[in-house]
């Protein structure tokens, strides 16, 4: 994150560009990509926790992680430009990053109820 050039804690100035940031942030009628981002992140934490990764127990509330990084992904995709640009790139590969992780939540969801996956009987 770049700061302005004159960037003191107190000062007016930065009280001004942190309530920009976070207006920005928390607005859900703009873009943002580090909203989207963290959204994925967090919810992949949780049902990292949820699952109890490596043991795998079966969670039903797993699906709240699924839903929350399935909404991230989405707001990923809004951030996506007409024309290509090294931005587009990197909204690109953020895409691939959320597909993969909303991957690994729904693997952490339904590999527990799969019994012909596993080996042991």
């Amino acid at each position: 994150m770049a700061y302005p050039p004159n960037f003191e804690p107190s000062s007016p100035i930065t009280a001004r560009y942190l309530a920009t940031i976070r207006r920005d942030l928390f607005n859900l009628r703009r873009h943002s990509l580090v909203r989207a981002s963290g959204l994925v992140v967090l919810s992949f934490a949780a049902a990292l926790v949820m699952s109890g990764f490596p043991n795998n127990r079966a969670n039903p509330y797993l699906v709240i992680p699924a839903l929350f990084s399935s909404i991230g992904t989405a707001d990923t995709i809004r951030c996506m430009q007409r024309r290509w640009s090294f931005y587009h790139a990197g909204v690109i590969l953020c895409i691939y990053m959320d597909i993969m992780v909303v991957g690994m939540i729904f693997f952490f969801l339904l590999y527990p109820y799969l019994d012909w996956l596993s080996l042991t009987k």
